[in-house]
């Protein structure tokens, strides 16, 4: 299913002032695919903001060295963007993905449109431009650029690279083509650079992450033979490790090293009573099918949910449904 640019190009051309935004908890492909959507959008003339509902992790910040990105009621308030004529939602097509920006989006009369990769929607009233065939998010602004004629500047190629090797855990899933290293070398020949932009993504860690992965893992629970791992991290972990919830990141997918792993799913508690879960998926299990059954979704090999309660009541009715599901 791919995209057509040119009905993109028209459906943004009658627009001058646009904003864009991406889901909570943003990781590279959302934030790499809003900076590179600006710097199309602002190439063709565009006024362009970009508001999400929470504030760029600290450790992703160096991914916008220009400061782009801003936070709803910390950087802007709503009634700033009561002239925004266009809306254009990056990297989800779910409202609770949207947080405090859901309402901002439910409350404007301006037109929108969203640009993914996910499987799993919601009806936002938008014009969808989606590909659930893409590697990533990023990839699809990559080729909005290409499309349109537009040459991307180092800080736009470098922040959708970053979005493509993330989100296809440094080229290693299953979803990596060909086509996935030529959209890499057209960006790294844009001035990406995949050494530096590792070093930044990974070989920064902290005291306090190094401890609450060594937790996590300790914590790790294998069942049906070894074909599905689980692990948790608590609310007080944090404090007591001097960990942050964005350490938790890529933590899932260190449980599917372990032999013969085909689903994994990591609860994480990063405030008392908000839960998110993360699912993985390597066998005929499917992530979303089952993140889906409680308000989440994403992908068949990876996809995620969240939820209000107890951890070890959330943690009872997601794993009865990963087990049913993979029986």
């Amino acid at each position: 299913m791919t995209v057509d640019w040119n009905a993109f190009r028209r459906f943004i051309e009658p627009c001058s002032n646009v904003a864009l935004v991406s889901h909570v908890r943003p990781d590279c492909d959302a934030l790499g695919s809003e900076l590179g959507m600006a710097y199309v959008l602002r190439t063709l003339g565009k006024k362009v903001r970009i508001v999400n509902g929470q504030k760029t992790p600290t450790h992703l910040e160096f991914i916008d060295p220009r400061g782009d990105i801003s936070a709803i009621d910390v950087d802007v308030t709503p009634d700033q963007l009561s002239d925004v004529d266009l809306w254009i939602v990056l990297d989800t097509s779910a409202w609770i993905q949207l947080g405090p920006m859901a309402e901002v989006l439910r409350n404007s009369t301006a037109k929108k449109a969203i640009v993914d990769h996910h499987v799993s929607e919601d009806d936002l009233g938008a014009e969808l431009f989606k590909d659930t065939a893409a590697e990533a998010t990023g990839r699809l602004v990559a080729e909005a650029a290409e499309a349109l004629d537009i040459t991307l500047d180092k800080d736009a190629a470098t922040a959708l690279f970053a979005a493509l090797a993330t989100d296809t855990g440094w080229f290693r899933f299953p979803i990596v083509n060909a086509e996935t290293y030529r959209w890499a070398a057209r960006l790294i020949e844009l001035g990406a650079t995949p050494c530096q932009l590792y070093g930044q993504l990974h070989e920064r860690s902290t005291a306090g992450r190094m401890r609450l992965r060594g937790v996590a893992l300790h914590r790790l629970q294998t069942e049906l033979d070894g074909r599905f791992v689980h692990t948790y991290v608590k609310h007080e972990d944090f404090g007591q490790l001097g960990a942050l919830p964005t350490d938790t990141e890529d933590l899932i997918n260190t449980t599917l090293e372990i032999e013969g792993t085909e689903a994994a799913v990591i609860f994480i508690e990063p405030t008392p009573q908000a839960i998110k879960v993360s699912f993985r998926s390597r066998c005929q299990l499917d992530s979303s099918e089952v993140a889906s059954q409680f308000g989440g979704g994403g992908h068949k090999a990876a996809a995620g949910a969240s939820f209000e309660g107890p951890l070890d009541e959330v943690r009872e009715r997601v794993l009865e449904a990963v087990r049913k599901a993979m029986e």
